[in-house]
């Protein structure tokens, strides 16, 4: 079988010869792993995927934000839910996670608004304490 030609390092000015990519010299940093990498196989675990979730959206089938924001009388009062969200983040708190009492079900779009949200305000915190 044949093999690819090794090719210079991407790295600006550097000669080495590589397979692709970069030499071992010049790899680029990886990213850190954000702290929520830890908890984030939690939505793939049973408990959640076959009990809690569809639980919830059985339970609350329409958007509770859309709900609150639109009149009775408006089609988009009863939006169907699509995520079930965690009213106060669980930050791996494993109680929090599996609390009925903690989850509502939302929209994607509600969803993904109030989730930049927390992150936003997160942010502003750890950006004021220095």
């Amino acid at each position: 079988m044949a093999l690819k030609p090794l090719r210079p390092c991407r790295h600006p000015g550097c000669t080495a010869l590589v397979p692709s990519g970069y030499c071992e010299r010049h790899q680029p940093a990886r990213a850190p792993r954000r702290a929520s990498a830890a908890y984030h196989g939690w939505y793939s675990l049973p408990i959640w995927t076959d009990a809690l979730r569809p639980q919830q959206l059985l339970r609350e089938p329409f958007c509770r934000a859309c709900a609150a924001q639109y009149p009775p009388g408006d089609p988009r009062h009863r939006t169907r839910a699509t995520v079930v969200d965690h009213i106060v983040p669980h930050r791996g708190d494993w109680a929090k996670f599996v609390d009925p009492a903690n989850h509502q079900s939302l929209c994607k779009s509600c969803h993904d608004r109030k989730t930049a949200l927390e992150m936003a305000e997160e942010r502003r915190k750890t950006r004021g304490s220095f």
